[in-house]
């Protein structure tokens, strides 16, 4: 699938077509359109005002939430949206306790279906306790909220190490093929940060590059692979000898790897 420009784009499958686009400051927000039913569903709620303004555009009428956890710029939107459509809010038990009310609440196993469009939901917690993400296996999809970003993952605002870790791994265990869209636009400060931890590795370089090369043309880094993230992405990269030498954490579990390397990008400058 190509990458999206920054002013948006529809991407087109078979049976799903899915419009990305940016927006507040570094946000992206997805429209998902079932081709059989006609069903919109918007992936999370960062900017109703957007998201009403780019479905109109593209002729779609919003019938669907689905959230993946509580923060402001992925829910804060849904009472809007809501009151300007009518549309059916599915969301973990964080976001109706905040932002509520959910019509479907939503958890770990849980089916959840756009029409004829059905996605999974995983348990991906630890930037909130109970984020999760929407895995549409049949298309090779997955909707991660800010639970990992390309090169990144969240900041653990609620979760432990050992939590976020776990949710990490579910992701990972998905095909490479898997297109992951995740909510913001950071891949290039990741990228500095991930440079800066010095393990010396040709394909971790050449991404550096192609990060760099892309947003000096104004290009979105998102979506991302989950081959290319378990190849290049230090989070979740716990286990390799290369980056645990860096670290000087040799024999350390991987979860405490992990923190290291989220420990330092809370302090990166």
């Amino acid at each position: 699938m190509p990458t999206s420009s920054h002013s948006g784009s529809v991407h087109p499958g078979e049976t799903l077509s899915i419009h990305q686009f940016a927006c507040l400051s570094d946000n992206y927000a997805f429209l998902l359109r079932d081709h059989a039913s006609g069903r919109v569903a918007t992936i999370d709620t960062p900017d109703a005002d957007a998201i009403l303004r780019e479905a109109a555009r593209l002729g779609w009428t919003v019938t669907d939430i689905w959230n993946t956890h509580w923060h402001p710029d992925h829910a804060g939107g849904n009472a809007a949206i809501v009151a300007a459509t009518g549309a059916r809010v599915t969301a973990p038990q964080e976001v109706a306790d905040r932002f509520g009310p959910v019509d479907v609440l939503v958890a770990d196993g849980a089916l959840v279906m756009l029409g004829e469009t059905e996605a999974r939901v995983i348990d991906v917690g630890g930037h909130t306790l109970g984020h999760i993400a929407y895995h549409l296996e049949a298309s090779s999809h997955v909707f991660v909220g800010d639970a990992i970003f390309a090169l990144g993952c969240g900041r653990l605002f609620e979760g432990t190490a050992e939590q976020a870790w776990a949710s990490l791994s579910r992701l990972m265990a998905l095909p490479d093929e898997t297109i992951v869209w995740c909510a913001h636009e950071y891949t290039a400060a990741n990228a500095r940060f991930c440079a800066s931890l010095g393990v010396d590795d040709p394909a971790w370089t050449a991404r550096f590059a192609a990060v760099a090369e892309a947003r000096s043309r104004g290009e979105a880094t998102v979506p991302t692979r989950i081959g290319l993230e378990r190849a290049t992405n230090p989070f979740v990269l716990a286990s390799e000898p290369a980056l645990r030498a860096a670290l000087d954490l040799p024999d350390a579990p991987p979860a405490a790897v992990f923190a290291e390397v989220r420990r330092r990008k809370d302090v990166f400058a």
